[in-house]
């Protein structure tokens, strides 16, 4: 049975983002835009990646402009990130994450749960064994109550 760790991505830095290289450890997965009513929502993910990486929690983005929203280059995004926000946890480059053409990964968490992202900001959590544990919707924000206490259950 397929778990996380056997997908990867491209780094918005290029070469691999390869899940395997965080087996074990708690992923927050949020496909992201750059011009997104949601795109403050990277504040609250940079702070679950900075107060939750010492517990095994990896918060990565996966850029995409499914919903026509993201910048035109992985280096636009980048830079949007790290100015705007001080974003230093990993990123993909800009990634397909509905549809036909989805990314492997998100056509799993579909097939596996039953749940894909409706817009930019979805959030799923992958436990320590690889599996979904849970979907989140834009709406909620990843410094929710509902959100944190997710990752804290799963701890």
């Amino acid at each position: 049975m397929k778990t996380a760790y056997d997908f990867s991505f491209n780094s918005i830095d290029g070469g691999k983002l390869n899940l395997s290289d965080y087996k074990g450890k708690t992923l927050v997965i949020t496909n992201v835009a750059s011009r997104c009513g949601f795109t403050n929502q990277y504040e609250g993910l940079q702070s679950i990646w900075d107060e939750y990486k010492e517990k095994n929690v990896v918060v990565i983005g996966v850029s995409s402009n499914d919903f026509n929203q993201e910048l035109n280059s992985k280096e636009e995004v980048k830079k949007f990130c790290e100015v705007n926000f001080g974003i230093n946890f990993p990123m993909t480059d800009i990634t397909k994450v509905k549809g036909k053409d989805a990314h492997p990964f998100y056509q799993w968490v579909n097939q596996t749960h039953g749940s894909k992202p409706k817009w930019n900001f979805y959030k799923i959590l992958i436990n320590k064994d690889g599996q979904v544990e849970d979907t989140f919707s834009s709406f909620t924000k990843p410094d929710s109550k509902k959100f944190r206490g997710a990752i804290e259950k799963i701890l």
